[in-house]
Formats: C-alpha cells, sequence, structure tokens
C-alpha cells in the first residue's frame, strides 16, 4: 500500500511536499477505511481539492513521472519540468520519493536528478522499521557504482553477480539502477537480493495512474463474456442509456484507421518495452484513448489480438461505437476497472475523477468502490473539484487534503484534518466559503464601454 509520496522542485512545486496516507489518532470516524499493518493505520482513500491550476494534476504528473523514469530512463522533455518560479531552480536537485509496504515490509525508494541536465544525482532504496529507524538496501551516487546498505549480507556468488552489474552500470546517469535490477534479471527464491524484484514490481504494477485524456489498464475484464455481461450489469446502474456491451476484434489497419498513427505506435512500443523488461513471453492491456477503446493481447511474436466495444442502447436493433457515446459514458469506462479489479494491493491515481460525470454518478460510483473494496487492501487517490462529495459521512477530515499556490506561485499540499472542525460540520458549505483555502482568488475587472 501507498504510505507516502515527497515531491520538490518539480513543476509547480518548488520546496518539498508531501501526501500522507497515515490515519491520524485524532479521527475516529469511518473506522473501516484504514488497513492496520503492523502498528500503523494506512487509508485506503485521498481526495485531492483545489482551483484551477492549483498544481492538483502535477501530483498526479509525479506518480506517472517516477514510473516514466523507471520505464524508460529520463525522458528528453523533462528538461523545463523542474519549478520555474525561481532561475536557481534549473540546477537544482528534483527529489521524489515514494514508501510503500509489500506484503508488511515498509520501503522508502527515491531518486534525485537535475531534470534540465537530464542527470540522475542519486537513488535509494530503505527499508523502514516500525521503530522509526530505516535500514539501507542500496544507494548510488552520481556517476559511482551502486553500493549495497551494510546490514545486506550475501553469499559470495550472489555478492560477485551482484558486483559486476554495479561496476556495468557505474557512470550511467540517465537511467536508474532499480530498473537495471529488474532487466532480464534472474533470482532464486531465497535470494537477499529480492527486494529489488518487490520494490519495483510494486511501483510498476500497483500504481495504476489514470488521467481524464487516455486511461490504461490490464484489466481480464474485457477478455471473456461472463465479464463483460457483470461490466454490463454494472453500467446500466449508472443510468448511461448502454443495456449491452460485446466486443469485435478489428486488424491493426483498422486499429489506425480510428487513432492517429502515432498514438498506435507509441501504444505497441509501451507494449513491447514492458514485455522486454518484465521478460514477458505474452502481456494485454486495456486503453481508451482519444477516438476508441481498445483491448490488446501479445503473444511472442505473433500478430496483436485487438478487439473494440460494441455497446447496445434498449431496443435499439443498431449497434453503437464507443467514439458515439458521451463523454460522461466514456469516462466510466476508464473507471470500471477500479470497481471489478481483484489485484491485491492496487493504488489507483486518478486526475479529474469527476470529469464528464454527474455529481450523483460520482458519488455513486465512490460508494460502489469502497463496498467493493471494504476489506481489501486497495488505495484511491484522486484530484477533485466536486465539493458535493465533501462529506464527513463518505470521508474522513485525515481522507480530504487541499493544494493551493502561494505568494511565489508553488504549490503547497495540507490536510483537512490541520483544522479543528465539529464532526456535524457542513465541509462543502465552508470550503466554498474560503475557510480551507484552495479556491479561485479572483481580481476586478471592468468592461469599458463606449460613449
Amino acid at each position: 500500500m501507498l504510505v507516502k509520496i515527497s515531491v520538490e522542485n518539480f513543476k509547480s512545486f518548488d520546496k518539498k511536499e508531501e501526501l500522507s496516507m497515515v490515519s491520524s489518532s485524532k479521527v475516529q470516524g469511518n473506522k473501516n477505511h484504514r488497513i492496520k499493518i503492523k502498528q500503523t493505520n494506512l487509508l485506503k482513500n485521498a481526495v485531492v481539492y483545489g482551483a484551477n491550476a492549483s498544481g492538483k494534476s502535477n501530483l498526479v504528473t509525479a506518480f506517472a513521472f517516477i514510473k516514466t523514469v523507471l520505464m524508460e530512463g529520463m525522458p528528453v522533455g523533462c528538461v523545463n519540468d523542474f519549478c520555474r518560479n525561481k532561475a536557481e531552480n534549473k540546477t537544482r536537485e528534483t527529489i521524489f520519493e515514494l514508501q510503500f509496504t509489500v506484503g508488511d515490509t515498509f520501503y522508502a525508494y527515491g531518486f534525485s536528478a537535475i531534470l534540465n541536465q537530464r542527470r540522475i544525482t542519486e537513488e535509494w532504496l530503505f527499508e523502514l522499521m516500525q521503530d522509526g529507524t530505516a535500514h539501507e538496501l542500496f544507494i548510488r551516487k552520481g556517476n559511482k557504482a551502486p553500493e549495497l546498505g551494510e546490514g545486506v549480507n550475501l553469499p559470495a556468488t550472489e555478492k560477485n553477480r551482484f558486483t559486476v552489474y554495479a561496476d556495468d552500470f557505474a557512470g550511467n546517469e540517465t537511467q536508474l539502477f532499480l530498473t537495471e535490477m529488474n532487466r532480464g534479471k534472474k533470482y532464486t527464491r531465497n535470494s537477499k537480493l529480492l527486494f529489488f524484484l518487490q520494490a519495483f514490481g510494486w511501483i510498476m504494477n500497483n500504481i495504476i495512474v489514470i488521467n481524464p485524456n487516455i486511461g490504461i489498464s490490464n484489466t481480464e475484464a474485457y477478455y471473456n463474456d461472463e465479464s463483460l455481461e457483470n461490466i454490463s450489469k454494472l453500467v446500466q446502474t449508472f443510468d448511461t442509456g448502454v443495456t449491452d456491451i460485446k466486443t469485435r476484434e478489428i486488424s491493426v489497419d483498422e486499429m489506425s484507421k480510428m487513432v492517429p498513427a502515432e498514438i498506435v505506435q507509441s501504444i505497441f512500443t509501451h507494449l513491447k518495452a514492458q514485455m522486454q523488461m518484465t521478460n514477458l513471453t505474452s502481456i494485454q492491456m486495456t486503453w481508451r484513448v482519444e477516438g476508441g477503446f481498445f483491448n490488446i493481447r501479445i503473444k511472442d511474436n505473433a500478430e496483436p489480438e485487438i478487439t473494440t466495444l460494441v455497446l447496445k442502447h434498449g431496443k435499439s436493433p443498431f449497434d453503437f461505437t464507443f467514439p458515439e457515446e458521451s463523454d460522461g459514458t466514456k469516462r466510466l469506462f476508464d473507471l470500471i476497472d477500479m470497481l471489478l479489479t481483484d489485484r491485491p494491493d492496487t493504488c489507483f491515481v486518478v486526475d479529474e475523477l469527476e470529469r464528464s460525470l454527474h455529481p450523483k454518478l460520482t458519488e455513486h460510483f465512490l460508494e460502489l468502490f469502497m463496498e467493493a473494496h471494504e476489506d481489501a487492501r486497495m488505495q484511491l487517490v484522486f484530484t477533485t473539484h466536486e465539493d458535493t462529495i465533501m462529506d464527513q459521512s463518505l470521508f474522513r477530515r485525515d481522507e480530504i487534503w487541499f493544494v493551493e499556490r502561494d505568494a511565489e506561485n508553488a504549490s503547497n499540499i495540507y490536510s483537512l484534518d490541520r483544522f479543528k472542525e465539529r464532526y456535524d460540520k457542513k465541509l462543502s458549505k465552508a470550503y466554498l466559503e474560503g475557510r480551507y483555502g484552495a479556491i479561485p482568488v479572483f481580481r476586478q475587472f471592468s468592461f469599458r464601454k463606449g460613449e
């Protein structure tokens, strides 16, 4: 589970800012919104509010950026992603850190980089202990060879292997060593280096980022008739007019006619890169892009198997394609996997969850999500403007967060829990009145009328 994310000198975040999923001992309501791992209570939800351009989406982007660097190395387009409110930030380190659990083990993984130079300056992985101490697992500084922590004791053969990997990696300032230790490497079941697999695997597979423009999922839901029937029934509860969902097989050429060729190429490049990284002989993913909804399965070197959705409306004898649906219905298909998934220990990070949805649909979705995963290690972190769900019957105070720009135009993150509010307080009204900040502040403007 996600414990914490911190980010510094990235886009609108100047100083170190963090969002924590550790529950507050002061909040007693909705105790079922917590999962206890060892002595730590972790929250299942975090809803993030803020005005337009406050930096909410940049928080989601930080999650996506970490995953991108792990998969591809420092991207070419990151040279201007430092916080550009100060000249000195151009040459200042940008720092990312994730704290999370794999099973009952707590990890802290992070890296720093000079984004304008596309140069990684440091990388680390620690195991966090319940007494507040941390055991170093590995660290790399600059272009030096990565080193294991003193407490990591390896047998001779494994130590020799690690030394070879580390020496070969020395001088590499655009890639992460955690990635290298997962690139085609094989470990025995009792290996002392399994933490490399565990940390990389959780970040890449268990953090699912969804934004309003593109949705990606590795769900099984669209690959068999039984689950399609469940999806049909589920979508009907949202009153969209869709009464049945089927899939139709299409070719790569047909897909290329439905969406731009460069998007098709980027999808297959992403899938092949993930296959190579994880040594998989097959892979499948569901993609929602502008113009279509596609399920793609690749096995070995065979031609990709691609299906798209065919939708039925009531008693109409005609089929409807995905692009013909309303924006709200399309948005539901971005989110539907979140309700159906039985993948354990997943953290969904969603930008503008309510995008194109009626407030009642948003509330209905959240209630279904909480019901579906009531006893599971499942988390939802999302940004929103929807004030109607800012309700203490739906979310705990420590699950509600705000992002606000300060006088220097930098984003600050803070929790509602820092405000002392009664449990019967109408939060949405207080928020819109400006009690918690993170709302637009308008300047005076006058229209000049001609004489």
